[in-house]
């Protein structure tokens, strides 16, 4: 039964598609007395991942945000979960091949399907009309399922809106996930120059739910 269950989460993990299997424990919480140790442990007790409600970790460039994203990510799958890892252009360009070869409809059931979807580097640039509506129906989707979302972003959600070509679609859109979401302000030093060879690294984060 151990074997199997084991097996059962190797497949989940690569099913996921990590980029790192970044994992809470390895996380520096110690790094400094501003880190918001607290709520992201909160976060760890995956209460919103039950719940169907979705997580904003935004702050700027290199501060911890997709790690932190990865290790939610990793601990639900532990916890039985399907998890899906995806940078949010890489999304939208599989979502954009289905319009091509008509494969739109099982692209998105494939994104809808697991209880948790990570999108990291969300709201990175404009997007186009086409990019807009596939993003609107992504996240519908998923929320009428009751599935959960974490989203990273190097912009507070304020700033979406005006990526959005149509603010129909925006309004509609962003209201949905912004208002259901635990949102994350991290900054401080960037995470990436203190992490050694081996090493967890450290970061100085701020939170506000």
């Amino acid at each position: 039964m151990s074997r199997r269950e084991t097996m059962s989460m190797q497949r989940r993990l690569h099913r996921a598609r990590f980029e790192h299997s970044s994992t809470l424990e390895e996380f520096d919480f110690h790094a400094s007395p501003k880190l918001p140790a607290a709520q992201i442990r909160d976060l760890a007790a995956l209460r919103w991942l039950h719940a169907g409600e979705s997580v904003i970790l935004h702050g700027p460039v290199g501060v911890g945000k997709t790690h932190i994203a990865q290790a939610l990510g990793h601990l639900a799958v532990r916890h039985g979960a399907d998890v899906r890892f995806l940078k949010t252009s890489r999304a939208l360009a599989d979502l954009a091949g289905g319009h091509a070869d008509r494969t739109w409809p099982r692209r998105l059931a494939e994104l809808t399907r697991p209880a948790l979807l990570i999108l990291d580097d969300f709201a990175m640039r404009e997007l186009t009309a086409q990019q807009a509506d596939d993003l609107y129906e992504l996240i519908s989707e998923r929320a009428q399922a009751g599935r959960s979302l974490i989203a990273t972003s190097n912009r507070s959600p304020a700033d979406w809106y005006p990526l959005f070509p149509n603010p129909v679609v925006a309004e509609s859109l962003l209201d949905r996930l912004i208002n259901t979401s635990h949102q994350i302000f991290m900054n401080g030093p960037s995470y990436r120059p203190k992490k050694r060879p081996g090493s967890a690294g450290s970061t100085t984060t701020q939170a506000t739910k």
